[in-house]
């Protein structure tokens, strides 16, 4: 399905990112990944990635820094022979009610969940634009949607994504290039594991269970391949019918 692409994955070491890491890979992509510190998971990921007849390699990076953003793109770009495929899933939470909210975990999860995927945007932009084709999957979630008691800035940062895809999807439509976002509610992972086991919060899905990141991948395959050639500024919930 996806053989001759390749698709650029950040935060895709572990949880939802190595998900769809996976899954592409065994649909025929290539996978380049941004991790931001854990080398070791980002070697094991890359190898059990390459172990699927793929050609992968995982890339350390600091989404929040535009310069090392562009020169990682650029370096994907040359070791790769050019990408196909962008998925902005790198994210981070740092949770607390509004008044005990420190000014800097506002920024530092804004700077990474929302100016991160807009640096990684801003660096495939030209690439997209030249080949007049491409496909871009913003992971937000249903926090950006509906808001969530605790998460202000995750909340912004993920709302912000949605506002980034539409303008994007916009911007590109009429170069062949599909931006969409996903919103995903309460999926199994490191994340989510503080919640787990909190049964109010699975009595409040509708599904009555949490989703894994298998399922998240699925959405994300289907939205990065030939099937989804005419949908572009759309948000798709993945929530188990949570936010409905």
């Amino acid at each position: 399905m996806l053989k001759g692409k390749v698709a650029v994955v950040t935060g895709g070491s572990r949880g939802i990112g190595a998900a769809i890491c996976k899954l592409l890979a065994e649909n025929g992509a290539d996978i380049a990944f941004l991790y931001a510190g854990n080398t070791q998971k980002a070697e094991e990921t890359q190898k059990a990635l390459e172990a699927l007849g793929v050609k992968a390699k995982g890339y350390r990076c600091n989404v929040t820094d535009a310069t090392q953003v562009a020169a990682v793109v650029k370096e994907i770009a040359a070791d790769f022979g050019g990408i196909h495929i962008l998925v902005n899933n790198a994210g981070i939470t740092k949770d607390k009610l509004v008044p005990m909210m420190k000014a800097e975990d506002f920024d530092s999860v804004v700077d990474t969940n929302l100016k991160g995927a807009f640096y990684m945007i801003k660096s495939v932009y030209p690439l997209f634009l030249k080949q007049k084709s491409g496909k871009i999957v913003n992971v937000s979630s249903v926090s950006g949607l509906i808001g969530n008691p605790g998460q202000a800035n995750y909340s912004a940062s993920k709302a912000g994504m949605i506002g980034l895809t539409k303008s994007v999807a916009k911007e590109l439509a009429s170069r062949g290039v599909c931006c969409n976002a996903i919103a995903p509610g309460f999926i199994q992972t490191e994340m989510a594991e503080a919640f787990t086991g909190n049964e109010e919060i699975k009595n409040a899905i509708p599904m009555k269970r949490f989703g894994q990141v298998e399922e998240v991948a699925k959405l994300v395959l289907f939205l990065v391949s030939d099937a989804s050639d005419y949908i572009t500024g759309e948000v798709i919930r993945i929530d188990g019918g949570m936010a409905m």
